[in-house]
């Protein structure tokens, strides 16, 4: 595919979904951060449902710290691998009181040196409470990147620097999560709703006129 096209879907996703924005629901820079961490092999809905709770007791690293991992896992124990998570969650709060004053950093190398987060997490922080026009990679993503032959790629890593390469300058900052909320609920894994797709004359993939269901 090239850059003229990739605009082109750019521009039609904007024009139906002009101000997107993360279903995740926080008040914080540090509220977003536990969020994206715990969405990990979750979903935002799971994890709106368990920190609705949380950030009402914990809304900052202090007190989040100060309700332990006991504390912490009672809150979070309905969200998949609670345990990994709580445990590098109250490392990162450590972290941010003692090197950052406990604010969440802005930099990518401050981001990827917190326990649990790893690049697709720096990313979505990066672009969702620091406005950079960066693009994390999920599996949403990753599926249209490759279906679509929008940036066709072996691993994240690659859909990732393909994506960031034919993507016009001018699309980059709301692309995460125009392809996020597209995957999610129209070119969606098993049944995509080809029918209902605002880019399918510009989609090159071979089985758009009758995708499989199965």
């Amino acid at each position: 595919m090239d850059r003229a096209k990739a605009g082109r879907i750019c521009a039609r996703l904007q024009r139906d979904n002009p101000n997107p924005g993360t279903e995740l629901q926080y008040h914080s820079h540090f509220q977003l951060l536990v969020a994206v961490m715990l969405s990990a092999q979750s979903t935002d809905k799971a994890v709106n449902h368990a920190t609705r709770a949380l950030f009402r007791v914990a809304p900052d690293p202090q007190s989040m710290l100060a309700l332990g991992v006991h504390g912490l896992k009672q809150h979070i124990r309905t969200i998949g691998l609670y345990n990994t998570k709580a445990g590098h969650i109250l490392q990162t709060c450590r972290q941010l009181l003692e090197h950052h004053n406990g604010r969440v950093p802005a930099t990518r190398q401050g981001l990827q040196a917190l326990p649990g987060v790893g690049r697709k997490t720096c990313n979505v922080i990066l672009n969702t409470a620091f406005h950079q026009p960066v693009i994390a990679v999920d599996t949403h993503i990753y599926r249209i990147a490759n279906r679509t032959g929008l940036a066709p790629g072996r691993n994240v890593l690659e859909v990732e620097h393909g994506l960031c390469d034919i993507i016009p300058t001018r699309y980059q900052l709301h692309a995460h999560h125009w392809l996020i909320l597209h995957g999610r609920y129209v070119c969606k894994a098993r049944k995509p709703d080809c029918n209902d797709c605002c880019i399918r004359k510009l989609c090159e993939w071979p089985h758009k006129d009758a995708p499989v269901s199965g």
